[in-house]
C-alpha cells in the first residue's frame, strides 16, 4: 500500500548542509518526493505540529529550536514508506542509533538537547496526514 509521510530535515541538518544527503537517502531506497519546500517555521505551524508535548517541559526549547533557522519539509511516498523512513532515520538519540542510519552516520550528541537530531517523520499514517496538513495545507 503507498503511503505517505512528512519528512521535516531541522535546524541543525540545513545548517549542516546536510539536505542533499539526507534526501539521497531516501530517493536511494526507492521513496519518491512529491513536495518539497525550505522554510523557517513560525510558532503556530510548530505549535500545531507538536500539540501532544505542549506543557512538557521540553516543549518550549523544542519551539525555539525549530524555529531558529530554515527547515526543509517535504512529503515522501511509497509503499510503507513510514516505517521505511524511520528505519531510514534511526533512533532519536544520534548517539544510539545505529551506523547506516542518517542519525547514527551523521547525528551529533549535543547533551540533553536530542531533539537537534537532524530529521523528523511522521511516525503513523494518522500523523503524516495531520503533519502534512500543517505543513502543506493538503
Amino acid at each position: 500500500m503507498t503511503e505517505r509521510s512528512l519528512i521535516l530535515v531541522k535546524p541543525d541538518g540545513v545548517q549542516r548542509n546536510l539536505i542533499g544527503e539526507v534526501l539521497s537517502r531516501f530517493e536511494t531506497k526507492g521513496y519518491k518526493i512529491v513536495d518539497l519546500k525550505m522554510l523557517t517555521p513560525t510558532e503556530e505551524i510548530l505549535t500545531q505540529h507538536y500539540a501532544e508535548h505542549e506543557g512538557k517541559p521540553f516543549f518550549r526549547p523544542l519551539v525555539e529550536f525549530m524555529s531558529s533557522g530554515p527547515v526543509v519539509a517535504l512529503i515522501l511516498e511509497g509503499e510503507r514508506v513510514i516505517e521505511g523512513a524511520r528505519t531510514i532515520m534511526g533512533s532519536s538519540d544520534p548517539t544510539t542509533a545505529p551506523a547506516g542510519t542518517i542519525r547514527g552516520d551523521l547525528g551529533r550528541d549535543w547533551g540533553e538537547a536530542v531533539q537537534k537530531n537532524l530529521v523528523h517523520g511522521s511516525d503513523s499514517p494518522e500523523s503524516a496526514e495531520r503533519e502534512i496538513a500543517i505543513w502543506f495545507g493538503a
